[in-house]
């Protein structure tokens, strides 16, 4: 599956609605080949007491970024959960922020992915990696 942005809802991340995503302006770029791409447009609400991107909302721009990526073969049916993740922060940015993650193993049910993140100048500000369960929406029972 490879496909862009514009084929999926507006206020999605590729098909998945994620209130606290819609809420930091998370835009997704892309997903396709076990990769996706969201970007954080810096708004100064998400800045620290320097005026650069806060350390939590880079945890939410990853976490999301991880994820997609681990239902990239096919996100219109997974979802997941995450099982863990950690970051390694490089260095401040006071601007957009665009975080690229790849799913490194994919099992029947548990996936491990792998992300960076860069400003708009290609400076590496930050690393993460994170485990995640994926859910078969399929299989889900409805409410």
């Amino acid at each position: 599956m490879d496909t862009q942005q514009n084929a999926w809802p507006a206020g999605s991340l590729f098909g998945s609605h994620i209130p606290l995503a819609a809420t930091l302006g998370l835009v997704p770029e892309w997903i396709g080949d076990d990769q996706a791409r969201i970007r954080l447009p810096f708004q100064p609400q998400h800045a620290n007491s320097r005026g650069d991107v806060h350390g939590g909302a880079l945890g939410v721009l990853f976490d999301c970024a991880l994820a997609c990526a681990c239902r990239a073969h096919d996100p219109a049916r997974y979802g997941v959960v995450t099982i863990d993740m950690g970051m390694h922060f490089l260095q401040p940015c006071d601007g957009d922020v665009i975080a690229t993650a790849r799913c490194e193993q994919r099992g029947r049910t548990v996936c491990f992915a792998r992300a960076e993140a860069h400003d708009t100048q290609g400076r590496l500000l930050a690393l993460a990696t994170g485990s995640f369960k994926l859910i078969d929406r399929h299989l889900q029972k409805p409410a």
